[in-house]
Parts: C-alpha cells; structure tokens; sequence
C-alpha cells in the first residue's frame, strides 16, 4: 500500500521571532568560496584553481538551544522526578519504542487562544471521532497557531493543556505527544496574567508539571497537522537526536499515512 508522508516540523531559521530574545537561533553560513579557503588549511599547497570552479565546501554554524524549533522535551526539563520520585530521564534514555507509534490528531483549532484544552474537551473530541486511546499511542493537539511561526504573535496563540488533560492521556499510557503551538502548557503570557490575579502557583506550567506525577514526553512547535485530515489510522515517527544528558533534542516528526 502506498504511503503519503506529512511533514510536522517547522525549520530552524536565523532570527526569527518566534522564541524568546534568548532562545532565538542565530545560523553563520559559509559558502563554497570561503570553503576553498578553509581547505587549504587540510591540504598544504592547494591552489584555489586547483578545485572545481575554485569552490570548497559549504557549511553553517549554529548557535541555539536544544528546545529551539522543532524539539521532543524530555521528563528530566519538568522535574527531576517522574513516576512518584524515579529520576527522570533525559533525552539520550528516552526509550526508541516511545517514538514510532500508532497516533491521532486531536482538533481544538476552534479554541480561543489562551483556553485551556481540558480532560473533558479531550474525552469529547475522542468520542466525535470514535477512537479509542490505547498505550504508546501518540497524541498531536492541533491548536492552528503555526499558522503565526515566524512573528512575534506566535508567542501567544493556540489554546494550551492544563495538568488534568495531560494526567488524562498519560493515565491511558500515552508517552509521547505533541502540539502545533510554542508550549505544550497554554502560553506563558497567559499564565503570568492568571497567576498575577489569582496568586495560585498551581497555574504555573501546569501540564508540564504533571510529568512529576507521570513521564512523558512533549513535542512542541509542530506543524502541518492539518494536513492529516480525518485520518484516524496513521504512525508518528520522531526519533530525537542523541545529546547526552540533555533537556530536550530536535526532531523532525513525520506522519505516515496510508494513502487512499
């Protein structure tokens, strides 16, 4: 059977302002003339002539961190518990079994920005499409705010996840899941707001939070979810890069959809 494949990550790009000041990426790009000068350090003697049209290799240096652009959050940036006080891992112990796995798409598009996506919304949109969550199933939240990636706006939109929501898929044995918004949580000026009127600190990164209570993993910043339509049987593949004792890794997530 064919497969249709959708991108889910957006692409890490130099000074956009789509992270706070100090998570922007900052990308050097050295071209194939400077690459040609750069080889004659390796090789004594080299003439520029001496290589194709006088071109070397072509590279670019990156300066960001692991939870700039499309990046799976590992337990150990929540807390450093998980599970009722077992250490929590970071991204190099994340199990490869937790990240190729049956997923679903759930739809609160229509959310205002800022809500909360609850348990009950999250019940209720499982029954409208009739699927039932089984253990390692991946969870996407589709909020529509990567339709602002690359403003400053993007800072602030799509609803967000609260700690009940969260505890509501991670119960089921759910380990991985992702949303199309900067944060997992609704967004931080939100939570400022409310904090600061009601003083409670339980509203603070709340559905991060949870992960003391239940590891699990979050991707943050997807896209294209929309893409996926209806599909209700379809794989999630987002295999985290390998970065020693880190908070985070980038991944590039692909849905993998059998095409009708």
């Amino acid at each position: 059977m064919k497969k249709r494949y959708v991108d889910l990550s957006l692409a890490i790009e130099d000074g956009l302002p789509s992270d706070p000041p100090m998570m922007i990426p900052k990308i050097d790009y050295s071209d194939h003339k400077l690459g040609a000068e750069q080889m004659k350090q390796f090789f004594p003697g080299l003439q520029t002539s001496q290589l194709p049209q006088g071109l070397g290799w072509a590279m670019e240096f990156i300066s960001l961190t692991t939870h700039s652009g499309k990046h799976l959050d590992a337990p150990y940036h929540y807390h450093p518990t998980m599970d009722h006080g077992a250490a929590a891992i970071t991204i190099d112990e994340v199990p490869l079994a937790w990240c190729f796995n049956d997923a679903v798409m759930l739809d609160f598009s229509n959310k205002p920005d800022g809500s909360r996506i609850t348990a009950d919304d999250v019940d209720r949109e499982l029954q409208r499409i009739e699927y039932e969550i089984k253990p390692f199933d991946i969870v996407l939240i589709h909020t529509g705010a990567d339709k602002y990636w690359g403003t400053p706006e993007y800072l602030v939109k799509g609803a967000g996840m609260d700690r009940e929501s969260t505890l509501f898929l991670t119960e089921k044995g759910v380990k991985v899941v992702g949303i199309d918004a900067w944060s997992w949580d609704r967004p931080l000026p939100f939570l400022a707001r409310e904090f600061g009127e009601t003083g409670d600190p339980r509203v603070i990164w709340e559905a991060h939070f949870a992960g003391i209570e239940r590891g699990y993993c979050h991707m943050e910043k997807m896209a294209n979810l929309s893409l996926i339509g209806r599909q209700k049987n379809f794989k999630v593949c987002c295999f985290p890069v390998n970065i020693k004792r880190a908070t985070a890794g980038w991944v590039r997530p692909v849905a993998i959809i059998d095409a009708e």
